[in-house]
């Protein structure tokens, strides 16, 4: 039932978003409330923070995946047979709203009240910064704005790749008749599981720290 029902990806995609989302109240913490974050983020809360995304998201998906999963004249059926229609609309309607709109409402929070932090502190260094530490204050800068960047970049990523699924399931499970066509699961999956392939492009190329990483690996991969 594992291997033949949707446990395992749908455990991945739950854990990705889980730790999209807190990556991202991790970096407004770091840039709006600097010193609370500096005082009160201990590296024991990450590692606690990773520990729970990937835990949660395997409960949330053998929860919502194997009651509902069964073999029928041979052939394994995931997220089926719900023991009601309402069942149904009630667990879509709830997957909807916590893995998308409220994942999309932090990302706009979070990266909004962002954004605004990070122009007030460059007109500030602005006007007060000497003519000789500049050079480190725009290092500093370009650093904040790659990561801002790519984090914008991966949500407005997963704003649109998401949409059509998202949409694709409500249609599904409010529709008695299911007149939905039947390969239209198929490819609105088949763009979720793109934007999970393109997510470590975009983090190698953009993301500085993760870039200036997998350069200095590169001397060890290759061949001597």
């Amino acid at each position: 039932m594992t291997i033949f029902s949707y446990v395992i990806p749908t455990a991945a995609y739950f854990t990705s978003l889980i730790n999209l989302t807190a990556i991202s109240i991790e970096r407004y913490l770091m840039i709006v409330h600097h010193a609370w974050a500096k005082n009160k983020l201990h590296n024991w809360m990450i590692y606690s923070t990773s520990a729970f995304a990937w835990i949660s998201g395997i409960v949330i998906a053998a929860a919502g995946t194997i009651p509902t999963t069964s073999v029928v004249n041979g052939a394994c059926y995931s997220e089926i047979f719900f023991l009601s229609q309402t069942a149904l609309k009630a667990y879509t309607i709830w997957d909807f709203l916590s893995f998308y709109v409220i994942i999309l409402l932090i990302f706009i929070f979070c990266y909004g009240h962002i954004l605004v932090a990070i122009r007030c502190q460059a007109k500030v260094m602005a006007a007060h910064t000497g003519q000789g530490s500049s050079t480190t204050q725009d290092r500093s800068n370009r650093r904040q704005t790659s990561i801002i960047k790519t984090m914008i970049l991966v949500s407005g990523l997963f704003a649109v790749t998401w949409a059509p699924m998202s949409i694709c399931n409500l249609l599904i499970s409010f529709s008695s008749e299911h007149m939905v066509n039947e390969n239209g699961p198929y490819t609105v999956v088949s763009i979720v599981y793109l934007y999970i392939c393109i997510n470590p492009f975009v983090y190698a190329t953009k993301f500085d720290p993760v870039k200036h990483v997998l350069l200095g690996l590169i001397p060890f991969l290759l061949p001597q």
